[in-house]
């Protein structure tokens, strides 16, 4: 989480009909900048944080597999748990990815949205993680919004992109509703 505002993110999916898990992965911990929500992930550490999204997920079932979705610095989370979860019925990313490992496997859908150019996704590591993601057999999509900033679709963060976010959402909503 990246403020203490409601999740606005989860209520567009709430409002399409999704069930929302959103789990705090901080112990109620918010930062107000990018830099602030980097410092406190850091401070928790990778594999406390994926420990503390583990337990939040495994009590969790869906029909066809749990659809993960992570936003910025939740991406990376969403992906690893994505990746180890062999029901998984999807994964959407939102403003970044995380490494693969060189064993991956998989065959979930995957749709990643992100800024073109992002400095947190340059275009060289998007290409390498594109063609990682298709060796590991997973269905991938990746949606390039040019112009618009690290976390566009968020209407209250200093980087929204109205007009990114407007053709992001319908995009997102559909392939979730697709899975």
């Amino acid at each position: 989480m990246v403020s203490d505002r409601p999740c606005t993110r989860g209520d567009r999916f709430r409002a399409a009909g999704h069930d929302v898990h959103v789990p705090d992965l901080y112990d109620g911990r918010v930062a107000d900048t990018l830099e602030a929500g980097q410092e406190i992930n850091e401070e928790i550490g990778r594999d406390e944080l994926l420990r503390r999204a583990i337990a939040a997920a495994a009590p969790l079932t869906e029909p066809g597999g749990l659809v993960y979705a992570g936003f910025s610095l939740g991406a990376a989370v969403a992906q690893t748990l994505a990746l180890a979860d062999a029901t998984a019925g999807g994964l959407l990313l939102m403003h970044g990815t995380s490494d693969l490992p060189e064993d991956a496997s998989t065959e979930i859908p995957v749709q990643l949205h992100v800024a073109d150019p992002d400095t947190f996704e340059p275009v060289d590591w998007l290409n390498a993680w594109y063609l990682q993601m298709r060796r590991a057999g997973a269905d991938v999509e990746v949606f390039r919004y040019r112009g618009a900033g690290h976390l566009f679709t968020d209407p209250d963060l200093p980087d929204h992109d109205a007009e990114a976010a407007e053709r992001a959402w319908p995009i997102a909503l559909d392939f979730v509703a697709s899975l």
